[in-house]
């Protein structure tokens, strides 16, 4: 049986400031005024929820993760107007919302289309809705990744844990949504990140995409995993005198709730 895997805030936080880029985007095309009530959904360490009442001082806002790990380091953020809880983005509901958030989630969820209608209902009208997934499943990380956990002796422990669903593209996005009765802005973006470090991509995609694989693996055969899998993103991402470079494709969509 695949188990979920453990989150660590601290290796999800190595590149902060390039993985925090595609949300401040995202949050700047929400054009939500009187702003009483705001929903993050996948939350994690709450780092970039807490940003988000410089944007709406008033608002009450809440950040809602699956990882016990990560709301344990978002706990430091919470105040009167910002809480953290646990839940489950696919059981989630709620109502009368302004603006709801979900950053870097749905990309893991194969039905997220199907919970899209719950979230526009959980708006009141005028809402807005605001999505971001990563859109690099065909990238070198993951292409790596997924050759390696389908051959033994990775295999036996990592092949289910190497299935990603496909995600939708914009497009997907805007046709969902409008047969919601939203106006929708939909968009994709390529960003270049230049990262810092040794093996910079293995440090990235261990706190994100590798992960699940990893911790799939008993620990007397993950570091020769771990081995094989950095010298093939090292051959595939060089490491040049101002850093490496990891082109990474990111899927937006913000949609306006009808009054």
């Amino acid at each position: 049986m695949r188990r979920s895997p453990v989150w660590s805030p601290e290796q999800y936080g190595t590149y902060a400031d390039e993985r925090a880029r595609p949300f401040r985007d995202l949050v700047d095309r929400i054009g939500a005024t009187d702003v009483r009530s705001v929903v993050d959904l996948g939350c994690g360490p709450g780092a970039l929820t807490a940003t988000l009442r410089d944007i709406w001082p008033e608002a009450t806002i809440r950040g809602i993760d699956s990882s016990p790990q990560m709301l344990e380091a978002a706990a430091q953020y919470a105040d009167d107007h910002l809480s953290f809880e646990l839940g489950d983005v696919r059981e989630w509901s709620g109502d009368d919302l302004d603006v709801i958030v979900t950053n870097a989630t749905l990309q893991w969820v194969p039905e997220q289309l199907d919970l899209l209608p719950g979230f526009v209902r959980a708006l009141r009208p005028g809402g807005w809705l605001a999505i971001q997934i990563p859109g690099n499943g065909d990238a070198p990380s993951h292409a790596i990744l997924r050759e390696l956990a389908n051959k033994p002796p990775y295999a036996e422990y990592a092949k289910d844990a190497s299935l990603r669903p496909d995600v939708p593209g914009p497009a997907d996005y805007i046709e969902a949504l409008s047969a919601l009765g939203c106006r929708v802005d939909a968009w994709e973006t390529t960003y270049f990140h230049v990262l810092a470090g040794d093996n910079a991509v293995l440090e990235w995609v261990k706190g994100t995409g590798a992960r699940p694989v990893l911790q799939s693996l008993p620990d007397d055969v993950r570091p020769a995993f771990e081995a094989e899998y950095g010298a093939r993103l090292a051959e595939a991402y060089p490491q040049k005198p101002y850093g490496t470079v990891l082109p990474f494709r990111r899927i937006f969509a913000v949609a306006h709730k009808e009054r």
